[in-house]
């Protein structure tokens, strides 16, 4: 049941939504039928301690991360490349010395790697076709 509404507020519109169209809910898991006064009050309680766990859920996961984040510890991946090898990345494209796919080679990492380093700083204007230096 709480799979069906985002919220309480959504459940009860859709509620209604499907009341004013002449359909009954049967929940059979929950044995509760919305056809019925007490099927609709059960299932409003339902929804409403749905989304209660679900904001407790919420609350202890940015609890979680805050108290991870105090003890120096970040999420995500590991970056790729490290700021000497992305510097050195950048300035090898800027010279145009080297096609994406050489410094890719060079560095171990696939071509999108590298293409994610590149510019990071700065915003390039969209291209289309070839990147700004006519290289792929």
């Amino acid at each position: 049941m709480d799979r069906l509404g985002r919220s309480v507020l959504h459940l009860v519109t859709l509620g209604a939504e499907l009341r004013e169209r002449g359909i009954g809910l049967h929940i059979v898991e929950q044995n509760i039928d919305t056809a019925t006064a007490e099927g609709r009050a059960m299932s409003g309680m339902l929804s409403v301690l749905a989304e209660l766990q679900r904001d407790l859920i919420v609350a202890n996961t940015r609890d979680g991360l805050a108290a991870a984040r105090a003890r120096g510890r970040t999420g995500g991946r590991r970056p790729r490349l490290s700021a000497d090898q992305a510097a050195l990345a950048q300035q090898m494209y800027d010279a145009q010395d080297k096609t994406v796919q050489q410094i890719a080679d060079l560095l171990s990492v696939p071509r999108s790697t590298v293409y994610g380093y590149l510019n990071r700083g700065t915003t390039v204007p969209a291209v289309a076709g070839p990147t700004a230096h006519g290289r792929r």
